[in-house]
C-alpha cells in the first residue's frame, strides 16, 4: 500500500506541473497582441494608439521571454497569488474562489440528484434485464444522454418559472434557485450512471461468488447489499469523479442561462475580455482539482478493490 501511494504521489506532482503549464499556455492559444486585445476590452474602441499597446505589454511583462513569464507566474501560483484581473483589476483568488464554490455547489447537487435516480434504476434493470421494465429504464436512460442542457434549461424556465411559477428563473440566492439549473445538470449524467450501474450490476450478478452466496441460503437483497453493491460501485465512483471534474468548469451554457455566478460563466466572460490572469487563474483551479479528484478515485480504488493496489503498486 505505500509503495502505491508513494507512485500516486509522484503522478500527481508531475501532472500538476504539466496542468500548470497548459494552464499558464490558454491564453496564448488565440492569434493577435495580447497587449492589444486587453486595451481594446478596456476601452472598446478599435482604433488604439501603438504607444498604449507597447507600454502595457512592458507593464504587464508581455516582452520578456515566455518561459520567464511562466516561471514567475509557476512561483506566484504557488503562494496562491494568480495576479490581478486585467479588466477589473481586482485579485484573481477573489473571483475565482466564490465563483468555485458556486460551480462545485452545483455540480454535486446535480451529481447526487443524478445518483439518487441512476442508482435504483440500474439495478433494477439489471435484476430484470431482457423485460419490459429494462427496456423502459433504457430507452429513458438514453434520452437522458441525449438531452442537451441548452434544450432542457429553457424548457425548464418556461414550466417552473413562466408557467407554474414554483421557482426563480435565474440567480444564486438559495436553495430555490439551485432546483432547475441542477435538475438540468443532472439528466445526461444521470443516464450514464443508469447505463453502468446496470452493466456492472448484471457483470456483479453473474459471478461465481454471488451464486456460492445464494446456495449457503443468503436471501437475494442481502447477497445483493453484502457483495453486489461494493464491486458494481467502483465504474460509477470512477465515472462520478469524471463528471464533477467536468462539470467544474464545463457548465457554461446553464449558469449563463440561469445567470449563475459560476466558473464557466467567469471564464466565458473572462475569454471574451482576453482576461489572460482570470483564466490563467481558472483553468489552473479547474484542472488542479480535476487531478486531485481523479487521485483520490485511484486511491478508493485501492482501497476498495486490493487487486488494484498490486497491480499498480
Amino acid at each position: 500500500m505505500l509503495i502505491f501511494l508513494i507512485r500516486r504521489t509522484l503522478v500527481l506532482v508531475i501532472t500538476l506541473l504539466i496542468v500548470s503549464v497548459l494552464a499558464f499556455l490558454i491564453p496564448y492559444a488565440g492569434e493577435g497582441d495580447p497587449a492589444r486585445k486587453i486595451l481594446r476590452a478596456r476601452v472598446n474602441d478599435p482604433a488604439l494608439d501603438q504607444s498604449q499597446v507597447d507600454a502595457l505589454t512592458k507593464e504587464l511583462g508581455l516582452d520578456r521571454p515566455i518561459y520567464e513569464q511562466y516561471f514567475e507566474w509557476l512561483g506566484n501560483t504557488m503562494t496562491g497569488d494568480f495576479g490581478f484581473s486585467y479588466t477589473s483589476r481586482v485579485p484573481v483568488s477573489e473571483m475565482v474562489a466564490p465563483a468555485l464554490s458556486v460551480s462545485i455547489s452545483l455540480a454535486l447537487a446535480a451529481l447526487l440528484l443524478a445518483l439518487v435516480f441512476a442508482l435504483p434504476l440500474g439495478i433494477v434493470a439489471a435484476t430484470r434485464r431482457g423485460g419490459k421494465i429494462d427496456n423502459v429504464i433504457t430507452f429513458l436512460s438514453q434520452s437522458a444522454v441525449s438531452a442537451p442542457e441548452y434544450w432542457v434549461g429553457p424548457v425548464l424556465v418556461l414550466i417552473f418559472a413562466k408557467h407554474l411559477g414554483w421557482l426563480p428563473s435565474g440567480g444564486w440566492s438559495g436553495l430555490a434557485y439551485i432546483v432547475m439549473p441542477a435538475l438540468a445538470l443532472s439528466l445526461r449524467p444521470m443516464g450514464y450512471f443508469t447505463q453502468v450501474t446496470r452493466a456492472a450490476m448484471t457483470e456483479v450478478l453473474a459471478a461465481p461468488y454471488i451464486t456460492a452466496a445464494r446456495s449457503r441460503g443468503l436471501s437475494f437483497p442481502k447477497t445483493l447489499a453484502r457483495h453486489g453493491m461494493r464491486n458494481s460501485m467502483l465504474p460509477v465512483m470512477t465515472l462520478f469523479s469524471f463528471w464533477f471534474a467536468g462539470l467544474l468548469g464545463g457548465s457554461v451554457v446553464i449558469e449563463v442561462i440561469f445567470n449563475i455566478p459560476g466558473m464557466g460563466r467567469l471564464l466565458y466572460t473572462s475569454v471574451l475580455n482576453n482576461d489572460v490572469p482570470v483564466i490563467q487563474g481558472g483553468m489552473m483551479w479547474i484542472l488542479t482539482l480535476a487531478v486531485v479528484i481523479n487521485t483520490i478515485t485511484d486511491l478508493l480504488y485501492g482501497v476498495l478493490n486490493p487487486a488494484i493496489r498490486v497491480t499498480h503498486g
